[in-house]
């Protein structure tokens, strides 16, 4: 096992060496194509499977997750990676566009993304691999072309301490410039590098109130920065009373699964589940609650803070426990409360608040228009998810479903319908990401190739000489990319009129 030491706060000196190697880095990696770049990534993914054994034993040590989860991490960590090296030698990422010069006096414009910068990324906690020092955030910055500083976790210092050392010389044995990933420690050298002008964007997952913090400080920069924070979300559960009726104890037994999994420190857990009132499950949840075994948080002080909001919620009016787990010693057991929608748009101020961990609320409504007015309560979340029975023409919930989707699409990024929100796919088509509070912006996504597209922005040539013009723009197009050219894809040279 190697040994890990730490400093507690990265100092000044510290900082500024690791920002002027990011800034040097900047040019060089840029400049890379992205070929070249996506052998950069494979070349992480490989240090970090390679490593897989040391870094889970270091990752149990620090945040009380099981082997088996942990191990999962590490490979859609590097999974990730390798994804992202695969969308650029793609090369659509990069959105060329070429409109060449007309009779009319129209001149050559040609149009591309290119990276912002050095960018920091602020760690998670409950994910120690795929939301931190070799996750998403720091995957598709560096298929961008920008260097990153992550500012790790001090939930798992020595695992990010060590991710930070095996991706860094991974990175420099394969042709990376010196600087194109460091990790640094502490709150002050995080608040530090997000404000400093070396630093052109930012990441975050975490709580609200750390996220507006964050990103007060980035706007209040003189020159105001991309801030990317994920900030909590509610995922409510709606279901139909046609579902209720042909999937009942399904439905009851997959979202107690689903709100407990992981100690329900998932972003994506379920906080509320909507029943028809007379629903007939009360037994069946009760049951299934009281059977869900107590599980370990990631450490005490997230524990304290559960249990906090937990307790805050028990005196919310109209709200009651319904059932809860088997007591532990230190483990957390699931706590189920249960209110209806009049009294929940009553308190919603207090009700509708992210309850980080083994905690959620069943709330009964009395007809499809009370559900809807419950939907248009929330503000942005992750995900929604519909259970109805909408897949034949002739199903009952046809007409009843799309009012109701009309006003959760307004509110998250991602809809599910008859399954569950936890358990995030690390696809292209994934959208991670939703509408304030959720996240600060709803445009972008956290998880997925476009997730690359956070760190670039576009710069267009004018008239430009082609020798002066980037490879992805030039008219022989070397690289072979997918481009449109004045109107049309092609990945063909632009043809010039004689």
């Amino acid at each position: 096992m190697t040994t890990v030491t730490i400093p507690e706060e990265t100092d000044l000196p510290a900082l500024e060496r690791t920002l002027d190697a990011a800034r040097e880095a900047a040019g060089p990696l840029a400049a890379l194509r992205p070929s070249e770049r996506a052998e950069l990534l494979r070349a992480a993914a490989d240090a970090l499977d390679a490593a897989t054994e040391e870094l889970v034993s270091l990752a149990e040590g620090e945040t009380a997750l099981p082997r088996p989860r942990l191990t999962g991490e590490v490979g859609r960590s590097s999974g990730q990676l390798r994804m992202f090296a695969a969308a650029l030698e793609d090369g659509g990422y990069l959105e060329p566009v070429i409109d060449t010069a007309t009779e009319n006096g129209r001149p050559d414009l040609r149009r591309m993304l290119v990276p912002l910068g050095p960018v920091v990324v602020f760690g998670a906690s409950n994910f120690p691999f795929a939301f931190s020092v070799p996750g998403g955030d720091t995957a598709s910055a560096l298929a961008a072309g920008c260097p990153v500083v992550v500012k790790a976790h001090p939930g798992h210092p020595r695992l990010s301490e060590r991710v930070g050392e095996l991706l860094a010389e991974a990175l420099r044995a394969s042709g990376a410039p010196e600087g194109t990933l460091a990790v640094v420690h502490g709150q002050d050298a995080g608040l530090r590098a997000l404000t400093d002008p070396r630093v052109k964007a930012a990441t975050f997952t975490g709580s609200e109130a750390g996220g507006k913090a964050l990103l007060e400080a980035a706007n209040s920069r003189p020159d105001p920065i991309p801030f990317y924070g994920e900030l909590g979300s509610l995922n409510p559960v709606f279901v139909t009373p046609a579902a209720l009726r042909a999937r009942g104890p399904e439905i009851v037994d997959g979202y107690v699964a689903s709100f407990t999994l992981g100690a329900g420190q998932f972003c994506t857990k379920p906080g509320l589940l909507f029943l028809p009132s007379g629903h007939g499950e009360r037994q069946r949840i009760v049951d299934a609650v009281e059977r869900s075994a107590p599980a370990a948080m990631l450490n005490e002080r997230i524990r304290d803070a559960h249990a906090a909001e937990r307790d805050r919620l028990t005196t919310v009016p109209g709200m009651r426990v319904l059932a809860t787990g088997p007591p532990a010693d230190e483990r957390v057991p699931a706590t189920l409360l249960e209110t209806t929608v009049p009294e929940l748009l009553a308190n919603s101020d207090s009700a509708l608040t992210e309850c980080f961990g083994p905690t959620s609320i069943v709330v009964t409504y009395e007809n499809l228009a009370e559900l809807r007015q419950a939907a248009e309560a929330f503000t942005g979340n992750l995900t929604a998810t519909l259970h109805c029975e909408a897949e034949q023409p002739s199903d009952p919930d046809n007409e009843v479903v799309p009012p109701l989707l009309e006003v959760l699409r307004e509110r998250v990024g991602r809809v599910v319908f008859n399954g569950w929100p936890t358990g995030v796919a690390v696809t292209a088509a994934m959208h991670h990401g939703g509408p304030h509070p959720a996240t600060t912006g709803s445009v972008h996504t956290s998880v997925g190739t476009t997730a690359l597209r956070r760190f670039l922005r576009p710069v267009c040539f004018q008239s430009t000489p082609q020798p002066l013009l980037p490879e992805e723009l030039a008219d022989h197009n070397p690289l072979g990319l997918p481009r449109l050219v004045d109107g049309e894809r092609s990945t063909s040279p632009v043809r010039r009129p004689l």
